[in-house]
This record gives structure tokens, C-alpha cells and sequence, in this order.
């Protein structure tokens, strides 16, 4: 991870002084409300309630120089319901109903070949740690990943884009603040694994430049992992060999200037985490803002 961090901030430095092409930015805030609202007399057992989602998507990638491309990409997701009790009415303690942080820089050697190097690093959170109620934490756990290898622009037509990266990667998973319940005392524990990765990427507009579907698909298979010593001998001792797949989705589709429609799906199968795959859908209609 710091050798990553250290080749990225130099080449960083070095694009204030090479002749560089401007910035290609884009960051597409909106935010969805849904509220309801009861009388004491209203048979039924109906409840108020008050939802809301904030989701962002922010890209900035800029050609450095003739030979050298970087790309910045930022998702932050936050959602809350709130809800009133059946029987006293009281607003009972908000729930998450969607928490995500993604930021992942890379930077791609552009020489014009069959396949450019790259390099990356990319790290996963969310805002609100809730898996303890009595032990709540922000930004946790952390998932760092550096990858390098050679991606592939396999195809491109004015905002429609289709790219795919393989290479070898190295995890840390980092969960701090792991409290024991007996003793009182918390502690912070790191996990790695290394192993290869691929990558693919489409963006695309569709009909016209009011909709936009976005997808990503990557598939990480492990070689080495820290506790493997550990599993020895247990029902679950090889699950961290078998793929990690995650699979993304974003429809967006302005109807105005300022009203939107955005539908986000992410499918994930990880054997350590369960068996089957895990599946996440938010469809939303609100408010959009374009800053850049």
C-alpha cells in the first residue's frame, strides 16, 4: 500500500509540471425523500414514516502527458427510515438503509500498444458501523486494495466506453475498535490477502444524453491469505479460495434539470462472508444537482 501511495503521489507532483490536458470532471449529487404522516384515529396500524437517500458519484481523470493517464472515481451513498411505533407513536431510533463509501485512483501508462500498464488503489468503507448496537464506529470497517497489471480499452464511441483491467492485487481488510464485551477493552484487527484480479467497466449513454447506464463486474480470486494457519482443520478452511464477484449497476435518467430517476443494483457472492449471493436494489426519484 505505501509503495502505491508514494508512486501515485509522485506522479501526482509531477503533472503540475509536465504539459497536461485540463481535468475531465463530473460529480452528480441527488437526494430522495419519502414522508408519510397519520392522525391517532386512523385505523389499520398504519405508521408515519420518513425515508431518505443521498447518493453521489463524482469522476475526475485528466491526461498527464502524451504517456500517462489518471482517472478518480468517488461513490458516497447515506439513507436513513425513520418510523413511528404501532402502538405508542413514539419515532423509534432511525435505521440504515444504504451506507457506502468507493474512492479509487489509477493511474495507465498510455503507449499506444495492444495493452497499457497500470496501477491502482482503492479503498472501501461506509459512514456508520452498526453491526453492535453497543459498540457503533464511523468510517469501519476499511477494505484497501493495490493492484497493478494491464488494462484494455476494448471499445469506445463518444461517451460510450468499455475498458477491462487484469493484474495481480494485495487486500488489507481493517476493522478498528472490536470491542469485547467481558473485558471492555477494544482492539483493532487487520486481515491480507493477495491474489489476481480482473475488472471490467461500461459506461454508455442510452437514446440520449438524459440516461446513462453504468456497470462494473470484478472477480478477485485469492492466493495467499494471513488466517489461513488459523482455518486448519475447520469445515470453512478453503472458502477464502474460492472468487470474489461483485457486480454493479447504475441507470440514471434526468427528467428535468433538477429531477431524476436513479437505479442502483450491486450483486456480491463472497463464500466466507455466505454460501449464496447477496443482493442489493435502490430505486429512487428526487432531486439532482450537476455541480461540474
Amino acid at each position: 500500500m505505501k509503495r502505491i501511495v508514494l508512486v501515485a503521489a509522485i506522479l501526482a507532483a509531477s503533472s503540475g509540471i509536465l504539459r497536461a490536458d485540463p481535468w475531465t470532471k463530473s460529480v452528480d449529487a441527488n437526494l430522495t425523500l419519502t414522508q408519510s404522516a397519520y392522525t391517532d384515529n386512523w385505523s389499520g396500524g398504519q405508521v408515519g414514516s420518513l425515508a431518505w437517500v443521498f447518493n453521489s458519484n463524482s469522476l475526475f481523470e485528466r491526461q498527464v502527458n502524451p504517456k500517462l493517464h489518471t482517472r478518480n472515481s468517488l461513490k458516497l451513498f447515506f439513507g436513513q427510515t425513520h418510523s413511528q411505533d404501532a402502538t405508542t407513536k413514539e419515532w423509534a431510533r432511525p435505521f440504515k438503509s444504504s451506507d457506502r463509501i468507493d474512492f479509487e485512483t489509477i493511474f495507465k501508462l498510455t503507449l499506444g500498444r495492444v495493452v497499457d500498464p497500470f496501477a491502482s488503489a482503492r479503498i472501501e468503507s461506509q459512514f456508520l458501523d452498526q453491526r453492535n448496537p453497543a459498540n457503533e464506529r464511523y468510517v469501519n470497517p476499511v477494505l484497501f486494495t493495490e493492484s497493478f497489471g494491464v488494462a484494455k480499452m476494448l471499445a469506445k464511441s463518444g461517451r460510450r466506453e468499455w475498458t477491462a483491467r487484469l493484474g495481480g492485487a494485495f487486500r488489507q481488510a481493517l476493522d478498528r475498535g472490536i470491542l469485547d464485551e467481558a473485558s471492555g477493552a477494544k482492539t483493532t484487527e487487520t486481515v491480507t490477502d493477495g491474489g489476481i484480479i480482473f475488472v471490467s467497466d461500461f459506461v454508455s449513454p442510452i437514446s440520449d444524453t438524459t440516461m446513462t447506464v453504468t456497470s462494473r463486474l470484478q472477480v478477485y480470486e485469492a492466493f495467499f491469505y494471513s488466517k489461513s494457519d488459523e482455518l486448519a482443520g475447520q469445515y470453512n478452511m478453503d472458502y477464502w479460495k474460492a472468487p470474489d464477484i461483485t457486480w454493479e449497476m447504475i441507470f440514471r435518467a434526468s427528467i428535468n434539470k433538477y429531477l431524476m430517476v436513479n437505479l442502483y443494483a450491486r450483486f456480491l457472492y463472497d463464500k466466507e462472508v455466505d454460501l449464496a449471493g447477496r443482493f442489493e436494489e435502490t430505486l429512487s426519484l428526487g432531486i439532482t444537482y450537476k455541480l461540474m
